[in-house]
């Protein structure tokens, strides 16, 4: 199977998951905001984990319409989980075209790659970005969705493109899974997450903060309509969501078209919340400050798990602690991630 943008955070730990189950795994990454020394990383775990799989890797950009016909012409590729693409939602504000340019294009040469050579299964990497504001938490995979952020149409877009293919070409089996806050790191220590400058997310910057690489954390609003005032996310541990993707591979043939999943906990913790068990996971005091509230923040969100547990038999099993703690084993053990 063919995995592109395997050598990113959730990509390394998903492709050590499919090794580990068995599956034999292609990665395509042009490793623009990745490390190469995750993908050894994998394979060194993989071999001390007595995984059957065997990996291969390519570095090349998932536009490369050549590139991926040469991939793709092997034979070898049978489906495909779709990571590859931009990520962040403030960089997406300041460098929209790039989004669209990357995150759409990358998907229409994959999915032409996938048609010519008559592949039809595919998970994709979608995000709960796609919900819209009047959304009301626990959401739920037919909630209003609309987005306020160009990262966020991308993904909105690309999912309504791969409807549209679906309805178009019988045949293919679609998962769009959408991720709520993928935290944590793999528990060897070896793989997590690595930002490339200022973290966009809370736990990689409370995590730099721990390490002496920030000064301190600014927690952005404290007057949220929630017990501590701190805005409430659903935060899945990286593992989780990894099994989660290897679910639905497993089960892909139920899809029968196209078809939105969640991958969440169901359970919201706040910030002071992750916070505190990040501090504990840490054993010191982390500084902070309250700030103001950052524009487009809503105050809860989290999903509603159901519909994985019925189509995938998957659910999350690992707690906030577990997060924070694996992902302390990451940073403290590779202060500056790989050292790119």
């Amino acid at each position: 199977m063919l995995v592109t943008g395997g050598a990113g955070f959730i990509g390394s730990v998903t492709t050590l998951a499919l090794l580990e189950a068995g599956h034999d795994v292609i990665v395509a990454d042009d490793l623009s905001n990745s490390s190469k020394h995750a993908i050894d990383r994998v394979e060194s775990l993989a071999r001390e984990s007595g995984a059957a799989g065997d990996l291969e890797f390519h570095e090349l950009d998932a536009r490369d319409d050549a590139a991926l016909h040469d991939l793709f012409a092997s034979g070898h590729i049978t489906s495909v989980i779709h990571f590859a693409g931009l990520k962040a939602v403030g960089e997406s504000v300041d460098k929209p075209l790039d989004y669209y340019r990357v995150n759409l294009g990358s998907t229409v040469s994959l999915v032409t790659a996938m048609r010519d050579h008559g592949v039809r299964d595919l998970v994709f990497s979608s995000s709960a970005t796609v919900y819209g504001p009047e959304a009301q938490s626990p959401l739920r995979e037919d909630a209003a969705l609309s987005t306020s952020s160009p990262y966020g149409r991308t993904k909105l877009f690309i999912e309504q493109m791969l409807r549209d293919v679906a309805a178009a070409e019988p045949g293919w089996n679609i998962a769009l899974l959408r991720y709520f806050n993928p935290i944590g790191a793999h528990p060897s220590g070896l793989i997590g997450e690595d930002p490339r400058g200022i973290p966009n997310n809370l736990m990689p910057y409370i995590m730099q903060v721990a390490v002496g690489r920030r000064d301190e954390l600014v927690v952005f609003g404290d007057d949220y309509d929630t017990a501590d005032g701190t805005c409430v996310r659903d935060y899945i541990h990286v593992l989780d969501l990894a099994d989660g993707h290897v679910a639905a591979l497993h089960a892909i043939d139920r899809f029968h078209g196209c078809q939105a999943v969640n991958l969440g906990t169901g359970t919201g913790h706040s910030v002071l919340e992750v916070l505190a068990a990040a501090t504990a996971a840490v054993g010191k005091p982390l500084p902070f400050r309250l700030g103001a509230r950052r524009p487009g923040d809503i105050a809860v969100t989290v999903a509603d798990p159901s519909r994985a547990a019925a189509l995938l038999g998957w659910s999350a099993t690992r707690t906030l602690n577990d997060m924070c703690t694996d992902a302390w084993r990451w940073q403290s053990t590779n202060p500056f991630g790989y050292g790119d």
